[in-house]
């Protein structure tokens, strides 16, 4: 059914397409990485040089050097790259989006700001279990500093004092890395950006849409919608009535097949027995001739633990499989 809609879809946009869709059901979230990168070179090939590839885009994020890696393998095969968004392309579903030459976005299409996290080596509000992790964001160090500045009226010359008292709770190695991670975005913002835009001409643009989306908007998920994404100076594109309609319906029948409106329901599955198998798609990468899907094989079973019943779901396995 997604092969004939990928079709109807190159016929609409005079294009070959590929499809990259990531999960976000739990448990079975998948996120954009760099294991992609192979599996695209072989759709590719087979694809051929082109004169335009449309890649068609859903993911909640993942790694931000994916995208530039990924950008740059697609342009190698064709003169023009765009992007098809129905709905979300946020973080670095973004970073891919902004490499292409032009994004057609649906009424629900959305991108979202870039805000790199790090980890701090272990939770100060929980020393005891060094093992769990503290996510830091960039922009919560940010936000931390302006309002010493702005709300509490610390002066420059006392900052020094609103950092040393960030360093006895947070690793001074973790802040050096969020430090790193966001000079890192903006890097990689503006590689992209380059990619289609002037240097020197498109200067101004440049800066403005890396800075928009690796800080001004303080809001990780703040959804950016078409018009505010062109008036950032991206190119966009208002899709025609079918081609909106299309793109939609290919959407659906991802989110039927991983299942993404519906709650994963262990008990559901064992139904009346001790033990049962499943298998779930987390992700999908496919073109007209060729499918990959990113498969979760496991088991469920009902054991008791410290005297009570409960629910044990084991993954067994989740890796790429040819479809």
């Amino acid at each position: 059914m997604t092969q004939n809609l990928i079709k109807k879809i190159e016929k609409e946009r005079n294009s070959k397409v590929i499809t990259y869709v990531t999960g976000d059901r739990q448990p079975f979230v998948t996120k954009v990485a760099d294991d992609i990168i192979p599996i695209f070179a072989k759709h590719l090939e087979k694809i051929g040089k082109q004169n335009k590839i449309s890649l068609f885009l859903y993911t909640r994020g993942g790694d931000m050097i994916t995208p530039i890696r990924l950008i740059k393998l697609i342009r190698s095969y064709a003169n023009e790259v765009e992007m098809l968004i129905p709905y979300r392309a946020h973080s670095a579903g973004t970073l891919i989006s902004i490499g292409a030459d032009k994004i057609v976005m649906g009424r629900l299409g959305e991108l979202s700001p870039v805000d790199p996290s790090t980890g701090h080596p272990f939770n100060p509000e929980n020393p005891a279990n060094p093992s769990q992790k503290m996510e830091i964001s960039v922009e919560d160090l940010n936000s931390y500093f302006l309002l010493a500045k702005e709300k509490a009226g610390v002066k420059d010359d006392q900052m020094v004092n609103i950092f040393e008292d960030l360093t006895a709770k947070i690793h001074p190695l973790s802040l050096g890395n969020a430090y790193r991670a966001t000079r890192m975005a903006k890097q990689i913002v503006g590689k992209l950006l380059l990619m289609h835009f002037n240097k020197d001409h498109d200067k101004e643009t440049i800066e403005k849409i890396t800075n928009e989306i690796t800080g001004d908007i303080c809001i990780h998920g703040y959804p950016i919608t078409r018009d505010e994404a062109e008036s950032l100076g991206l190119k966009m594109i208002e899709p025609e009535q079918n081609m909106e309609k299309l793109m939609w319906e290919l959407y659906e029948k991802y989110a039927e097949r991983m299942e993404l409106k519906k709650k994963f329901d262990p008990i559901a599955i064992l139904g009346g027995q001790e033990m049962a198998s499943f298998k779930f798609s987390g992700a999908f990468i496919e073109s007209t001739d060729m499918a990959d899907g990113f498969i979760f094989n496991g088991k469920i079973r009902r054991i008791i633990k410290d005297n009570k019943a409960k629910i044990d779901v084991n993954v067994e396995s989740s890796i790429w499989e040819n479809l």
